[in-house]
């Protein structure tokens, strides 16, 4: 963490530290070569829906939908890999709950292989694991969800790159135009500081609050190890986001 970080966040507005995020264009990044902005940054103002609606409650949710183990499996059957549970807070820059928010996961089966289309890794789909999941945080703006620990994955960034294991995370706010997407990683994994995406990071604390640290003191015995997993929407703090670099 940086040094100041125990000092009480103050004021009214929570400006984000632009200097922790990766700049646009990484080269080291393949994909960001094309996808770095070219021309000056626009500013749009948002309609009224898109800062109101849509607002998520329970009844949005099924029973299985953060059982990824299960909710896409068929019956009797369950999902291939080492089982985990990922929980955490989702909390605000003073460190208050913040509940009712969509939280939605996806990522690679214990193969390492997504359930897509355009999926090019050879490593075999497990017909009873979806990859996908969500759930609401409650009033404390806690959250949990059941599922298998993703494998690594090649990808054609170099001659010879893997992705660490991982877990996409999209938080939903209270409107359309309130969304943010990041990755978690997983304790220990020794390809972390290998990944050119992850290298892009400037700042070695913005890194560490990406890592999910192993929590014994949730794991079930005989069943599921755990993992914790705190994301801070604002402030010093705050969780790193791939689709809010500047933060407004």
């Amino acid at each position: 963490m940086a040094a100041d970080d125990s000092r009480p966040e103050s004021g009214a507005f929570f400006a984000r530290d632009s200097t922790v995020h990766p700049p646009a264009l990484t080269p080291s990044y393949k994909t960001s070569v094309a996808r770095s902005p070219k021309h000056a940054k626009l500013s749009l103002g948002t309609t009224l829906s898109e800062m109101t609606g849509p607002v998520f409650g329970h009844d949005l949710l099924g029973d299985l939908d953060n059982d990824l183990i299960l909710n896409f499996a068929a019956p009797g059957e369950s999902a291939i890999g080492p089982r985990i549970v990922v929980h955490g807070r989702l909390l605000d820059e003073r460190r208050r709950p913040v509940p009712g928010a969509l939280i939605e996961v996806w990522q690679a089966n214990a193969g390492g292989r997504y359930r897509h289309r355009k999926e090019s890794y050879l490593a075999p789909l497990d017909p009873n694991f979806g990859g996908c999941g969500r759930v609401i945080t409650d009033d404390e703006g806690h959250y949990c969800f059941r599922t298998i620990q993703p494998g690594p994955y090649p990808w054609p960034n170099g001659p010879n790159e893997w992705r660490p294991a991982h877990i996409h995370f999209s938080i939903f706010g209270h409107g359309f135009a309130q969304r943010l997407i990041t990755q978690m990683y997983f304790e220990g994994d020794p390809l972390i500081p290998r990944c050119p995406i992850v290298r892009t990071i400037p700042d070695e604390a913005a890194i560490r609050r990406l890592i999910a640290p192993l929590d014994m003191n949730h794991t079930i015995p005989m069943d599921a190890r755990a993992y914790k997993f705190d994301i801070v929407l604002r402030g010093r703090r705050s969780t790193l986001f791939e689709n809010r670099l500047e933060g407004n």
